[in-house]
């Protein structure tokens, strides 16, 4: 009689992803805490596609705890279609995205047949590029210039101007306040940098995304009396995201930092609440982004589907 193997236990992404970025923390090395100045970009999958979601901060995670330069993300297949070889011994990465099936329920009473949508999550083992070899050169960029960030450049600064959020600059605070819809800013000059500005910019844009009008973004019963922290995550990530969009360091700024702690008791509390988190931030940051001018084809208003 032939001896089937038992199938190996499906991983735990969520958990993995959730104790990797809790490990960052705890460093003080958050992948959406650390500036980055070190970073040319989001994760990007093998045809330059940036990853989105909850895929952009494990990945940078992964990056940060390997010691990887390169941007590049694909799967066992996808690097020998390229004419690359996994080197033997490595390990792949997880990169997660929802998918969706139908399903019938048969009332045993009536006999009457309803059916729903069921999502959840699937996930592919990536490899970065420096783990690759023999990829085309491209996949191995020089890392960028540290030093070479400089003024804010014409496309962000029309970028900012663009976005139809009432900003006020007074005071000695950083605050979105919702019941007037404005957001409320030191002047740029009192900053130790455009750069440092522009982030706690993008952070404040970030909490006005979630207005009643926009996006409605609450959180209701999930996390009660946490409900704000994990705002401040939401918007976090979604700074972070933006800052790296273009090619600016993420600074936090002092009031938030108190949030930390906060963060962590979350995330170790629900194994989901960082994908929840990333999603939501990549709503915010389409929100935001569907006013670029220099966007030739602007980012709708939906919700982010991949995990998410």
């Amino acid at each position: 009689m032939r001896r089937t193997q038992p199938s190996a236990p499906r991983p735990d992404v969520a958990q993995t992803i959730t104790d990797l970025i809790l490990q960052k923390i705890e460093q003080g090395t958050a992948p959406w805490l650390k500036p980055w100045s070190s970073r040319s970009s989001r994760p990007l999958r093998h045809n330059g596609i940036a990853y989105t979601g909850i895929n952009t901060f494990y990945l940078w995670a992964v990056a940060e705890t390997m010691g990887f330069a390169s941007p590049y993300w694909m799967t066992y297949r996808q690097a020998a279609e390229l004419g690359g070889q996994v080197r033997k011994g490595e390990s792949g990465s997880f990169s997660v995205f929802y998918s969706s099936a139908r399903k019938t329920d048969t009332d045993r009473q009536t006999g009457e047949a309803t059916e729903k949508t069921i999502r959840f999550m699937k996930w592919n083992h990536v490899f970065n590029a420096d783990q690759i070899e023999s990829l085309p050169a491209h996949y191995y960029p020089a890392p960028p210039d540290p030093g070479a960030i400089g003024e804010l450049s014409v496309n962000v600064r029309e970028f900012l101007e663009a976005i139809p959020i009432t900003v006020v600059h007074r005071g000695d605070s950083a605050h979105y306040t919702p019941s007037t819809d404005t957001v409320t800013l030191p002047v740029p000059e009192t900053f130790t940098s455009i750069e440092a500005y522009t982030s706690v910019r993008f952070h404040e844009l970030g909490h006005s995304t979630g207005h009643k009008t926009r996006l409605d973004r609450h959180f209701g019963k999930r996390f009660g009396d946490d409900a704000y922290a994990f705002e401040e995550i939401v918007v976090s990530l979604a700074q972070a995201t933006l800052c790296a969009e273009y090619g600016l360091p993420n600074e936090l700024h002092d009031s938030h930092a108190s949030y930390i702690h906060h963060w962590m008791k979350i995330l170790r509390a629900d194994k989901t609440a960082i994908l929840h988190a990333a999603a939501k931030a990549e709503q915010a940051v389409k929100w935001l982004r569907q006013f670029d001018p220099a966007l030739a084809e602007p980012a709708l208003a939906e919700p982010a589907r991949e995990a998410a």
